[in-house]
């Protein structure tokens, strides 16, 4: 690898498995020091244990103010830094019709997908202040671009992530910080069933049918758009919605 997060600390939610596994992997590779905040402990310090001695991990629920705090407070302990945060981890419900996801769901999809952002965003602010600043890079996904049937509230969490992703643009940019979202089409993990309400062959199809590519992403995919992002070489780059999608949503 050649170094593109040399000498940057960031912090990975929901960086155990997935995508964020994937962010993980290749910003140790990169140079980066990394701290995989995961609601699995266990999961994060066994990834952390394999990625080398510049990655932790640390037990984290984003919907907490006082873990994310926490979170924060560990990262500049570790390693005195706050670089990049990938705003990463992601709920949502089983493909169904909208009327039934049940009230705790539909809360919990807003607290995870939404106001994890909002607390990640009180607790780093000040950090990247005082270094001049900074990368927050949000996981937003196709469907907040174009909505796939049975997924509205997940769906619409989305797009609420891409809309506060531009106005953190605009509002931080005289700070030196940097807010992106990656929009990745489905890919390969553990919530893809989800998606499809059943993990069959026929759905399988279905969904591959609307990916111009004719694949799911995969999560090195997502990993290259967000190494690209938090790196230098984007130091221009503010308020754009990436789509990591094979096409989805031409």
């Amino acid at each position: 690898m050649s170094g593109r997060l040399e000498g940057k600390t960031a912090i990975i939610t929901g960086g155990a498995a997935g995508f964020g596994e994937g962010i993980a992997r290749t910003y140790a590779q990169e140079g980066a020091s990394v701290i995989i905040a995961d609601m699995n402990g266990i999961a994060g310090k066994e990834l952390a244990a394999k990625l080398g001695d510049r990655v932790f991990s640390v037990e984290t629920d984003v919907t907490v103010r006082s873990d994310v705090k926490a979170m924060v407070a560990f990262a500049i302990e570790e390693t005195g830094q706050l670089d990049i945060i990938v705003n990463n981890a992601g709920y949502t419900h089983r493909n169904c019709p909208l009327t039934q996801v049940d009230e705790n769901n539909f809360d919990r999809i807003l607290e995870v997908n939404a106001k994890a952002i909002y607390l990640t965003t009180l607790e780093v602010l000040p950090e990247m202040e005082k270094q001049g600043g900074g990368v927050i890079i949000n996981t937003a996904s196709t469907a907040g671009i174009r909505p796939r049937p049975g997924l509205t509230w997940y769906n619409a969490s989305k797009g609420w992530v891409i809309t506060a992703t531009k106005s953190m643009a605009v509002e931080l940019a005289p700070k030196n910080i940097r807010v992106n979202a990656l929009c990745p089409v489905a890919g390969e993990t553990d919530m893809l069933e989800l998606f499809m309400g059943a993990d069959t062959t026929e759905n399988r199809q279905q969904f591959l049918n609307s990916i111009p590519l004719g694949r799911f992403s995969k999560p090195e995919d997502i990993a290259n758009a967000a190494l690209w992002l938090a790196s230098d070489e984007s130091q221009f780059i503010t308020g754009v919605a990436l789509e990591v999608d094979g096409g989805r949503t031409i």
